[in-house]
């Protein structure tokens, strides 16, 4: 192969790899409007909002087949190797932990279109301060994988225990709320998803922090334990 054959090869790997990037961080952006268009929509009680979260799933959806068809391209023609590998499969799992997301903004959405239809509780507020940490996990995660920021991927596993702690107490706060205003049994029993979808947007952040992890350091952090986690995020700290 030519030098030139080569130059041209190597401009046109290097280009499919910044696609398959931007590719992830587009989607991430309309991934992260939804959940905040389906929270405000409850919060608000404003069913349009809620619509154009579930709506624009199917944009979310359209990007992780197209970032998996450019992967599966860059794997076929390129056969990447080292951080260059990685990078192209973590963007694939990426694309899907963000469609996951995705799908529990049109979750939500759908039980806020339903609560909006039902008598106004005080304890709708309860899921803001659950949103405003699963939405700080997500950017974080994100930016993790923007910046290929090791130490930040690791971070996000002490975010989401914190995550799952005030979700615990939040659940417990709506079943006593459900045991003493039985009128309102159904709006308790829709927020108590609600809550627990944004659980489930942390635990997808994080994975999206474990693959940021993966690019930079070539290491599987999935279900090492918390004590192993604590060593390697002092490692990178020094």
């Amino acid at each position: 192969m030519n030098q030139s054959k080569v130059e041209h090869t190597l401009a046109s790997f290097e280009e499919a790899l910044r696609e398959s990037r931007n590719s992830v961080l587009r989607m991430a952006s309309v991934a992260q409007q939804n959940l905040e268009h389906a929270i405000t929509g409850l919060l608000n009680r404003n069913a349009e909002l809620c619509n154009e979260a579930i709506a624009d799933d199917d944009e979310v959806n359209s990007f992780e087949k197209s970032i998996d068809g450019e992967g599966l391209k860059i794997l076929m023609r390129f056969s990447p190797v080292a951080t260059d590998l990685r990078h192209v499969l973590a963007a694939m799992k990426i694309a899907n932990n963000l469609e996951r997301i995705s799908d529990e903004a049109g979750s939500i959405a759908r039980r806020a279109r339903k609560i909006g239809k039902q008598p106004e509780v005080a304890e709708t507020r309860m899921i803001e301060p659950l949103y405003e940490m699963a939405s700080a996990l997500l950017r974080d995660g994100i930016r993790a994988f923007a910046e290929s920021d090791v130490d930040l991927g690791l971070a996000l596993h002490e975010q989401d225990r914190k995550l799952d702690a005030a979700y615990r107490k939040t659940v417990k706060e709506l079943t006593k709320a459900m045991e003493r205003d039985t009128g309102n049994l159904k709006v308790y029993l829709h927020l108590i998803f609600v809550a627990r979808c944004l659980e489930r947007v942390g635990d997808h952040a994080v994975n999206i922090g474990e693959e940021s992890v993966f690019v930079g350091s070539a290491t599987d952090i999935r279900h090492i334990g918390p004590e192993a986690l604590s060593e390697m995020a002092s490692d990178y700290g020094d």
